[in-house]
């Protein structure tokens, strides 16, 4: 677990260096007709942040992983994250994932790795899970960092991250 917890806040950090290299103007351009920019996907980014907080910490409290979907491209729009400061956008991304990643790093073993038999990671996680297939919180966070660097890899192609 400590060598996950590390590539994430090494990548988290390194990207938020990276990211701040892309100009005002840079990061409003979409990658493409009907594509998101790099400040429409670092605001989807912060989105799946705020929801799997809650879902993380509340994870602590059940026997389930049951979540909420959320409507992502309708939460990207009503935001107007191309308003927004690419620099601003780009700190608090990097400072709530610093966070999940101390939530990560408190979470106790046996409520990571509990196998759980209700859950809607069918619906909900980047790489779901079958509904009738058992599921664990430690494989939720995991699926949530490789969210966030396939991501990452679409604003910062051939870097690594």
């Amino acid at each position: 677990m400590q060598d996950f917890l590390d590539d994430f806040r090494q990548t988290v950090e390194a990207a938020a260096d990276r990211l701040l290299l892309i100009s005002e103007e840079q990061s409003e351009t979409p990658r493409g007709e009907g594509k998101w920019s790099a400040k429409e996907i670092i605001g989807h980014l912060i989105d799946s942040a705020a929801h799997n907080h809650q879902r993380f910490v509340g994870a602590r409290f059940t026997d389930d992983l049951v979540f909420l979907e959320y409507e992502q491209e309708e939460w990207v729009r009503v935001q107007g994250y191309n308003q927004e400061p690419w620099q601003q956008l780009v700190q608090l991304w990097k400072h709530y994932n610093l966070h999940l990643q101390h939530l990560m790093s408190a979470m106790p073993e046996e409520t990571r790795v509990k196998a759980r038999a209700r859950h809607s990671l069918d619906k909900i996680a980047w790489q779901p899970v079958a509904e009738n297939q058992s599921v664990t919180l430690d494989y939720f966070m995991r699926d949530y960092v490789a969210h966030m660097k396939n991501h990452l890899g679409q604003v910062l192609p051939n870097s690594g991250l």
